[in-house]
C-alpha cells in the first residue's frame, strides 16, 4: 500500500520553520495511522459478525439434522432395510459427541483470530513516535488476507477431503460427517418411505444443500435482473396454451417450446436448482417471476387475460349499488321500485346500500317533474325522496343516495346518461351493482366496464323498447337494430339478468322472475277496507277507472278501441281516465271525436284518497312489462280486468284478476266486475305482493345470497373474480365490451344512433349543479 503525502502547509518567514515542518508531519503520518487501524477495526468486527451467523447457522442445520434422525429412530417402519437405520444411529451417536468440540475449537478460533492479525500489523516495540514504518501497511494486508484465505481453504477441504494435518486434526470432525453422508447415501437408493422423508437419500440432499447454502450470499445481496425477451415469449407462449390448443397446437408442444426458451437463457439458474429436485422449467418461471415481482415491490393477483384486480374493502360490510334510469317526483315504474328495493335490501346489517339516480338541469327537471317541481341541488331532492320514502315505510331506511349527471330526452321520453355512471361509485363500494334498465343504461355508455370494475352486476329489464319502438315509423327497422344492441350490451356488461316478465326481449344471461313488490301503503288501504266490510260498511263506493301516464303507449290506444268497438254492449258504462303526459290532448280529442263516456282527470299518486272508493281497475296496455298499477289496484282488493298476455301472468294467479282475449271476453269481465264483491286477500296472496317476498325472490333468482355469504370478499376483494384463463364467452363477452367502448367513444357515432349531442361527457351546467370538476380536467387525455 502506498501513502501519497501532502505538501506541509507554508510557515511563515523566521526561525523555527524546519521545526514546525517536522510536528506538521508527524501529526499527518499520525492521524492517517489512526484512520487505518481504525477501518482495520470496522473489517474486523465486520467478520467476527459473519462468522457469528455462519456458526449460527451451521449449529441449527447440524441440531435440526440430528433431531429429524433421532425421531426417524425412535420410529422404525414396519418395513425397512438395517442399514440406513444402523447409519443414522452411527450419525446420532458418532456425530453428535463432536459437535460440541468443533463449536469450542471455532469459538477459541474465532477470537484468537483478531489478536494473531493485531499481532503481525502492530508496530514494533521501542519504535519511536517520529517515525513510521509504512510497510506496516503491507503486512496489514497480508495478515487479513491469510486469515480469510485459511477460513476458505477449510470450508472447500471440507468437501473435497484435502486437508492439510494440521487443519485436519480441527475439522476431523467435517471428514467424518462427509464419509458417513456419501456411504450413507449408497446404501439408501432403494429404501422406503419411513418417518416423514420420502429416503435416506433425500435426507442427504437435504443437508448438502443446507451446508451450500453457507457460502450463498444472503438475500436481496443481489439485484434481480429485469425479465428479458425469452422470458417474457415462454410466459406469453404457457399463458395462451388453451387458446393455442383450439388453433390444434399441442399441449406437449406448448410445454416444449417454453422449456427451450426459458432453459436457453436460464441454464445457470437449472444447475443451481438441479441440487433441489426435478422441477420442471414452468415451476423455475414462476419463480423467476415472482422474484422480479417481489424485487419491484409489486403485487397483483391478475393473469394475462382476466380483468384487473379488485379493490379492497376496509370493513367487514358488502356494499350494493343501485343504478336506476329515474328519480322522483317522476311517478314512474323505474323511479319508485328500485327505490324500494334499496331500501329493503337495506334492512339486512350484511350490506350497504346506495342508490344512484339520474340528476337533471333545472330546464329538463320542468319538462319532466309533475307540477312544474324543481330542485335547486341534488341535497334538496335527496331530502324529498328520503321525506317520500319515510310517509310509505313501516321502518326507517338508511340507504345513501347519490346521483349522475342525465339529460332528458324528448324523442325517446326517457333520460340518457351522461358521461361515465359507474365513476359515481367510488372504487371501495364497488362491490355488487344492481343496473335498473341495463339496456337502456348503457346503450351509449362510454366508461369503465361494469363487469370489470364490480364483483357480480345484475341487471333488472323494465321496458319492454322492441313494443314501443315498433310503434314509430319504421319501427320493424329499428326495433331488430335495438334487439341486437341490447342483446350485445346486456351480455358485455351483466353477470345475470332478470326480465319481470315473458313480455320482455329474450335476453342473454337472463330468468323470468317478477322482483318488485307493492308499496306498504298499498297493503294497508286493502286491510282498511276488509275492516269497513267487516263491519258493515260500505267498502266500495264508485265504478272502474284507469290510470296511467297519458301516452298512447301505456294502453290509451287499446282502451280507446275496446271502448268504440262495444259501444253498444257497454251502454250506460262509465269510465274515469287519470293521467298527464305529452299526448293529453290528442287522447282527450279522440275519445270526444269517438263519443265515447269518459271522464279525465290529472295524474295524481295511486294512493291518493280520492281512488280508494273505485272497485274495478281496467287496464287494457300490452306494451307494460309488469304494470306496478295493477299490482297497487290488486293490493287494495279491487277488480283488476287486464289482457291474458304475457306481462299479466304474475296476476293471472289472484282471484280478482279478470283477463280477456276479445273485445266480447272484455265486456264479460266488466259486466262480472260490477255486479259482484270482490274476494279479501289470504295472507299468503298479501304476502306475494309485498316487498318482503319479492326481496326474497330478487336474493334467489339473481344469486346474490350465494354472493353475500361467500366468506371473506367482503374484507378482501383484491382477488380476480375471473379464472386465470377464462372460457371463450369470457373472451367474447370481453372483445363486445371493447367494441362497444370504441364505437361509444366517436360522437359521429353516437349521433347517427339517436344519442343526444354533448352526452358522452356531462356539460358546464351539471359542474356547477354537482360540484364536478370539468371533464377536461378529470381525462386530459380523452382517448377511446
Amino acid at each position: 500500500m502506498e501513502a501519497r503525502a501532502s505538501p506541509p502547509p507554508s510557515i511563515g518567514c523566521g526561525g523555527g520553520g524546519g521545526g514546525g515542518d517536522a510536528r506538521a508531519a508527524l501529526s499527518f503520518i499520525s492521524k492517517g495511522w489512526r484512520e487505518v487501524r481504525d477501518s482495520a477495526s470496522a473489517d474486523l468486527r465486520l467478520m467476527r459478525a459473519r462468522a457469528d451467523s455462519l456458526r449460527t447457522l451451521a449449529d441449527r442445520e447440524l441440531e435440526q439434522l440430528l433431531a429429524s434422525a433421532s425421531t426417524t429412530l425412535a420410529t422404525p417402519p414396519p418395513v425397512a432395510s438395517g442399514a440406513p437405520i444402523a447409519e443414522l444411529e452411527f450419525v446420532r451417536k458418532q456425530i453428535q459427541p463432536k459437535i460440541s468440540e468443533l463449536r469450542r475449537q471455532y469459538a477459541s478460533g474465532e477470537r484468537d483470530l483478531g489478536r494473531r492479525v493485531l499481532e503481525r500489523w502492530a508496530p514494533p516495540r521501542g519504535a519511536t513516535s517520529t517515525r513510521v514504518d509504512l510497510s506496516g501497511i503491507t503486512a496489514i494486508r497480508n495478515a487479513l488476507v491469510s486469515e480469510v484465505d485459511v477460513g476458505t481453504a477449510w470450508r472447500r477441504a471440507a468437501w473435497s477431503g484435502h486437508v492439510d494435518e494440521e487443519e485436519g486434526k480441527e475439522w476431523e470432525v467435517v471428514r467424518m460427517i462427509r464419509d458417513g453422508l456419501k456411504e450413507l447415501e449408497r446404501r439408501s437408493q432403494t429404501s422406503e418411505i419411513f418417518g416423514g422423508i420420502r429416503s435416506p437419500g433425500e435426507l442427504v440432499e437435504k443437508f448438502k444443500s443446507s451446508l451450500k447454502s453457507f457460502n450463498m450470499e444472503p438475500l436481496g445481496s443481489k439485484e434481480v435482473l429485469p425479465l428479458d425477451l425469452t422470458e417474457i415469449v415462454a410466459n406469453l407462449v404457457r399463458q395462451s396454451g388453451p387458446f393455442l390448443d383450439q388453433l390444434g397446437v399441442r399441449r406437449e408442444l406448448c410445454d416444449k417450446l417454453v422449456e427451450t426458451l426459458y432453459s436457453k437463457q436460464n441454464r445457470s439458474i437449472s444447475a443451481d436448482t438441479s441440487l433441489l429436485g426435478d422441477d420442471n422449467s414452468g415451476d423455475e418461471l414462476d419463480l423467476r417471476i415472482a422474484s422480479v415481482l417481489q424485487s419491484t415491490g409489486y403485487r397483483a393477483d391478475d393473469g394475462l387475460w382476466n380483468e384487473p384486480s379488485k379493490y379492497e374493502v376496509l370493513d367487514d360490510k358488502r356494499h350494493v349499488a343501485i343504478v336506476t334510469t329515474a328519480s322522483l317526483p317522476w311517478m314512474t315504474g323505474t323511479a319508485v321500485n328500485p327505490l324500494f328495493r334499496a331500501a329493503y335490501l337495506a334492512r339486512s346489517t350484511k350490506q350497504d346500500v346506495t342508490l344512484l339516480v339520474p340528476w337533471l338541469c333545472k330546464s329538463d327537471q320542468e319538462l319532466v317533474y309533475p307540477n312544474s317541481m324543481t330542485f335547486s341541488s341534488p341535497e334538496q331532492q335527496e331530502t324529498y325522496i328520503k321525506n317520500w320514502l319515510e310517509e310509505r315505510l313501516g321502518f326507517e331506511s338508511n340507504i345513501k343516495i347519490s346521483f349522475y349527471p342525465g339529460k332528458f330526452s324528448k324523442e325517446r321520453r326517457s333520460i340518457i346518461p351522461a358521461g361515465d355512471t359507474s365513476q359515481f361509485i367510488s372504487s371501495r363500494e364497488a362491490d355488487i351493482a344492481i343496473l335498473e334498465e341495463p339496456e337502456h343504461l348503457n346503450w351509449y355508455h362510454h366508461g369503465d366496464r361494469w363487469t370489470d370494475k364490480f364483483n357480480h352486476v345484475i341487471g333488472v329489464v323494465h321496458t319492454n323498447y322492441l313494443e314501443y319502438i315498433k310503434r314509430e315509423k319504421n319501427g320493424a327497422l329499428q326495433a331488430f337494430l335495438v334487439k341486437h344492441i341490447n342483446n350485445w350490451v346486456t351480455r358485455a356488461y351483466c353477470d345475470k339478468v332478470l326480465r319481470l316478465s315473458a313480455a320482455t326481449q329474450d335476453l342473454p344471461k337472463s330468468i323470468v322472475c317478477n322482483v318488485h313488490g307493492v308499496n306498504p301503503k298499498f297493503l294497508k288501504i286493502g286491510d282498511k277496507i276488509v275492516a269497513d266490510r267487516e263491519n258493515g260498511q260500505q267498502s266500495f263506493s264508485k265504478g272502474a277507472y284507469f290510470l296511467g301516464k297519458m301516452v298512447w303507449a301505456k294502453g290509451y290506444r287499446e282502451l280507446l278501441d275496446l271502448l268504440a268497438k262495444r259501444k253498444s254492449d257497454l251502454e250506460g258504462f262509465k269510465l274515469d281516465v287519470y293521467g298527464s303526459g305529452e299526448d293529453s290532448q290528442e287522447v282527450q280529442s279522440t275519445a270526444r271525436k269517438l263519443d265515447l263516456n269518459l271522464n279525465f282527470f290529472k295524474g295524481r299518486d295511486h294512493a291518493d284518497d280520492s281512488l280508494h272508493g273505485y272497485k274495478v281497475f281496467i287496464n287494457p296496455s300490452i306494451s307494460d312489462v309488469l304494470c306496478t298499477a295493477t299490482a297497487e289496484a290488486l293490493a287494495m282488493g279491487k277488480f283488476v280486468i287486464c289482457a291474458e298476455h304475457p306481462s299479466n301472468e304474475f296476476f293471472m294467479a289472484f282471484p280478482n284478476c279478470l283477463t280477456y282475449k276479445t273485445p266480447e271476453e272484455f265486456v264479460a269481465r266488466v259486466n262480472e266486475a260490477m255486479a259482484r264483491e270482490p274476494q279479501p286477500l289470504t295472507p299468503e296472496q298479501r304476502y306475494d305482493l309485498s316487498w318482503e317476498a319479492a326481496t326474497e325472490r330478487f336474493m334467489e333468482y339473481s344469486d346474490l345470497d350465494k354472493v353475500l355469504s361467500q366468506p371473506g370478499e367482503g374484507v378482501h376483494r383484491n382477488k380476480t373474480r375471473r379464472t386465470l384463463q377464462p372460457n371463450l364467452s369470457d373472451i367474447m363477452d370481453g372483445g363486445l365490451a371493447f367494441a362497444h367502448h370504441c364505437l361509444t367513444g366517436n360522437e359521429v357515432l353516437r349521433l347517427a344512433t339517436g344519442a343526444i349531442p354533448n352526452t358522452r361527457d356531462y356539460d358546464k351546467q351539471h359542474c356547477v349543479d354537482m360540484g364536478l370538476l370539468p371533464p377536461q380536467v378529470q381525462h386530459p387525455v380523452y382517448g377511446w
